[in-house]
């Protein structure tokens, strides 16, 4: 890159260092910020913003049926061990095969949908109290004769 300025004194040369200064330190930010903005997108935080949305993590459960077989490795457990704990072998064998079933007919749909209803459970007791109808003007001045 080959300039070529037309300086006749000192002070042209100390305002054309100045304004080439001025200008290497504005490129200089440019450039760091763009290469911020650029190595943002390879952190942790942005691929888990990219990668890990509600839509996508669906998508991927559709392919790979990821929460049914995880529900089909676990509510048999949990069930055995809570429900279940002081129950025979029959009884824990037919509850782990029942379960079993259930979870791999679960997929992330059916699973939100059950934890949206007990959520609602705990929070719809809170019922919004209808207010009483508020006078309402119709622009005539109580102290009109038309009363």
């Amino acid at each position: 890159m080959n300039r070529r300025y037309n300086i006749n004194n000192l002070e042209e040369l100390h305002a054309m260092v100045a304004s080439l200064k001025a200008e290497h330190k504005q490129k200089g930010e440019l450039l760091l910020k763009d290469t911020r903005v650029y190595l943002h997108q390879f952190t942790l935080g942005g691929l888990i913003k990219k990668y890990a949305s509600p839509s996508a993590l669906l998508k991927i459960d559709d392919k790979l049926n990821i929460s049914s077989s995880l529900m089909s490795m676990v509510l048999p457990f949990i069930m055995n061990t809570t429900l279940f704990k002081g129950s025979g072998f029959l009884t824990k064998t037919l509850v782990g095969l029942a379960s079993n079933k259930v979870g791999k007919s679960l997929d992330a749909e059916h699973i939100s949908a059950i934890f949206n209803s007990v959520k609602s459970w705990f929070s719809g007791s809170r019922k919004k109290k209808d207010k009483a109808p508020q006078y309402v003007d119709y622009g005539i001045p109580p102290d009109s004769e038309t009363y």
